[in-house]
Order: C-alpha cells, then structure tokens, then sequence
C-alpha cells in the first residue's frame, strides 16, 4: 500500500542544497513525488511510498542536508497520484 504526504519545510532550506539532497534520499529510499521551493522560503516536498519509507523520509526531512538548518515541517496527506520519478521542480 502506498501513501502520499505533501511536507512544507521551512528555516534555512533554500541555497543549501535542499532539494538535491532530498531527491537523492527519495530515490534511495524508492520514494516518488516532487520537491521545489516556495516564495516564502520554505520547500515544499510531495512524497509518495510505502508507510516505513515515508516515515524514514520525515525523519530525515526534520534535519536535512548538513548545512540546512530546518525550523518547521507542516505535514499534510493526500491522494496517491502514482508518480513515475522524484523530481525537482523549478
């Protein structure tokens, strides 16, 4: 069964690598979805997988690359949309 959580992130998340790092652990951890910034200087990340990945993922998103330094996440579910890839969007 897969899930579909949508994660806005928010602190010093942007020009830190963020979403590169994000999309690597994605893929490493079979996940799918997307992650981009937002005009707010937050990041927000659409994820979907199973519940142990997803959990694993949030995890990680609560420190984030070693540079980053991660305020806040605001943690929504949704409808899975069977994305084919992790993307960075622009």
């Amino acid at each position: 069964m897969k899930i579909n959580k949508q994660v806005k992130v928010s602190g010093r998340v942007q020009g830190v690598f963020f979403r590169k790092s994000t999309q690597q652990k994605a893929l490493e951890l079979g996940i799918k979805g997307w992650v981009k910034n937002e005009s707010d200087g937050s990041v927000l990340v659409e994820m979907e997988g199973n519940p142990s990945s997803i959990i694993e993922m949030e995890e990680w998103l609560k420190h984030g690359p070693p540079i980053a330094k991660v305020e806040s996440l605001e943690t929504s579910e949704g409808e899975v949309f069977g994305y084919a890839d992790f993307l960075i969007v622009r």
